[in-house]
């Protein structure tokens, strides 16, 4: 069974940052690393055209090369998948990043648009301590429009999660990722996750990632 804690804590970084709040910063350690995973595009057999129940964006991954950069390293790896190489950097002051982390989704959602020269993301929150399922169905439906148009989501989370090996993630101070794919019609979806190269990607349930947002939001 998925569990998931949320609570106020220091990041491993030892930054005071609260979580469960929508504008709250967040922040995650990683070492400076570049690191490439492969990621496809499943097909039906003799046809051109994306399963139905599977598809992968192709991601230039990159770490974040501190605790406070997974804002702008989880939009640089979305901006990827459009072919958009624009640097951490940029992306930071782009959205406003500091020691404290990015603010919200909202400065993602805005950087997203402004580097990709389009206004093709939404900034959608979850605002409830546990995703319902009304909610949970508009991250599927949200997820899978997204990357069947090129497209990565950009989650902003807190908390503890467990993906589908088993693996638990935690980021009790906040943390971004970015959703680049999905299977089972979307029940189950990839992340690209800059904290830590060696955890560069993973599979969690959409159920477990909506929980995860929870009290936050994601730009899709």
């Amino acid at each position: 069974m998925t569990t998931l804690i949320r609570k106020a804590a220091l990041t491993a970084a030892g930054a005071a940052l609260t979580a469960g709040a929508l504008a709250g910063p967040a922040t995650a350690f990683a070492a400076p690393t570049t690191h490439t995973p492969t990621t496809t595009v499943t097909t039906d057999r003799g046809h051109d055209k994306p399963s139905k129940n599977q598809r992968e964006l192709n991601v230039r991954y990159e770490a974040q090369p501190n605790f406070f950069y997974c804002g702008p390293a989880a939009a640089r790896n979305a901006l990827t998948t459009l072919d958009k190489n624009i640097s951490q950097d940029d992306l930071a002051r782009e959205m406003g990043t500091t020691e404290n982390g990015t603010d919200s989704a909202h400065q993602i959602t805005k950087a997203l648009n402004t580097k990709a020269g389009k206004n093709d993301w939404r900034t959608i929150e979850i605002p409830t301590p546990q995703a319902d399922d009304k909610q949970t169905d508009t991250l599927r439906h949200d997820v899978r429009t997204a990357v069947d148009n090129g497209r990565a989501v950009v989650a902003n989370i807190a908390g503890t999660a467990t993906d589908t090996n088993g693996t638990t993630h935690s980021f009790e101070g906040g943390h971004y990722i970015s959703v680049v794919g999905y299977r089972d019609n979307a029940n189950t979806v990839k992340i690209a996750d800059s904290a830590n190269p060696d955890q560069a990607s993973y599979w969690i349930t959409t159920e477990t990632l909506a929980d995860w947002i929870a009290t936050r939001g994601y730009s899709a």
